[in-house]
């Protein structure tokens, strides 16, 4: 009688639909947000309705015996209609207002069935729990028990064959949603198979109400659980696979960032690390030390050593982008080592030299960095340069004599402050 699984499931759903309620707000004339919202608002209204002390708290209050049951019924009936209308505008088409209306209109005509029969039926006595088959052979009562269900069950089966048959032809976040959005619908079919068998036992005679207080009542909790996860998922799945993104690029930044630690410590050119942020700004900080460290480096980045660098690259992998890559990570090797040495001026302390074909952008980063990262080929002499690059990528940036190098283009520079 304690309604636990009930208050549950309520509050599994209400609390996606906190999680949804800031999107309404801000998009509240989109009508697939707020068809959302309404699934989960209903869904946890039925749950709540539904349970053994909220149903004697409601009795009391309407001074009526059993008037929680039309109520409860009404919000399922409700449901039911919100849950077709979310499938509705999830698939789209030329005619989703037309099919939504219909499905509403449909569904308020069962509510309205529901209210005529309980008025002109007769159920004096309280039953918080088992009026479905307590009441399943009185006049009218009967008739508005089995009205809800079969609207409850018609709705779940629809549910569940278009969700679960959509979901075989997506992928990604979507599927996985539409899976367990099947699936739920699938438990609340469930709960309605189990109620009407219950009345049917009772029209033969036979006392199966546990299937009605007891089997129903988990099915319908793990549909809700299985429902509101459905419904968030594919919401979720863009924000989640942009953090994992964003995580997995800033770790593939870091050799990059290492070999350049030293000029960004000796120079300040590193903003302050960012404390407590999300991937996407931990990333857009790495981004913007390599950057910093780039652009002062454009003086002394080698046209001639990242010519030959790419050539050869290209001719042993045939991978165009891999080529830029890979000789971007030797001129920016060789840069580093000459800014580093002791005495040594820019050749062109205005940073106008001759440009490098190809500007690293962000979207290259990642890929010198991984060149970078590369296990280094065996070599006879690898000298050791502050940036503590492999050693082939050293030897390539030792190939050019430093006396000759041209510049090359500036990286675009963002402007620092304090220190790293």
């Amino acid at each position: 009688m304690s309604g636990l699984i009930n208050y549950l499931s309520c509050g599994a759903l209400w609390l996606g639909l906190l999680v949804k309620a800031p999107d309404l707000l801000r998009h509240r004339h989109d009508p697939y947000l707020r068809a959302i919202c309404v699934v989960l608002g209903l869904a946890g209204l039925c749950f709540f309705l539904g349970a053994p002390p909220t149903v004697g708290v409601v009795n009391r209050l309407g001074g009526t015996p059993n008037l929680a049951a039309p109520l409860t019924y009404a919000a399922i009936t409700a449901y039911c209609a919100a849950s077709q209308v979310l499938i509705v505008y999830w698939r789209g088409g030329p005619r989703v207002h037309r099919t939504a209306r219909r499905w509403i209109l449909a569904y308020a005509g069962v509510v309205v069935g529901i209210a005529v029969t309980f008025a002109l039926g007769d159920a004096p006595v309280e039953r918080r729990t088992d009026l479905d088959t307590y009441y399943a052979t009185t006049a009218f009562i009967a008739q508005m028990i089995v009205l809800y269900l079969v609207a409850h069950l018609v709705a779940a089966t629809v549910t569940a064959v278009s969700s679960l048959r959509w979901a075989r032809r997506v992928r990604g976040g979507l599927r996985v949603g539409l899976t367990l959005l099947g699936t739920g619908s699938l438990c609340g079919a469930g709960y309605s198979v189990a109620k009407l068998t219950a009345v049917v036992a009772r029209w033969s005679g036979r006392d199966w109400s546990a299937l009605g207080t007891a089997v129903s009542p988990a099915a319908a909790g793990l549909g809700a659980l299985l429902t509101v996860v459905g419904v968030l998922v594919p919401l979720l799945a863009p924000w989640v696979t942009e953090v994992r993104q964003a995580r997995r690029t800033y770790a593939r930044l870091a050799p990059l960032e290492q070999a350049l630690d030293e000029l960004l410590t000796r120079r300040t050119l590193r903003l302050p690390r960012p404390r407590f942020a999300s991937p996407a700004t931990r990333l857009v900080w790495r981004q913007t030390s390599i950057h910093n460290a780039l652009s002062h480096l454009d003086a002394y980045f080698d046209r001639d050593l990242y010519e030959r660098t790419r050539r050869e690259a290209l001719d042993a992998t045939g991978d165009p982008e891999g080529a830029v890559a890979a000789a971007w990570a030797a001129v920016i090797a060789a840069a580093a080592r000459e800014e580093a040495a002791p005495g040594r001026k820019a050749p062109h302390p205005d940073g106008t030299g001759c440009p490098v074909d190809r500007v690293p952008g962000t979207a290259l980063l990642a890929r010198i960095a991984d060149a970078l990262a590369a296990p280094a080929g065996p070599a006879e002499t690898a000298p050791a340069g502050p940036a503590d690059v492999p050693a082939a990528l050293a030897d390539a940036a030792a190939a050019a004599d430093p006396a000759v190098a041209s510049p090359a283009a500036s990286v675009p520079s963002v402007t620092t402050t304090g220190t790293g």
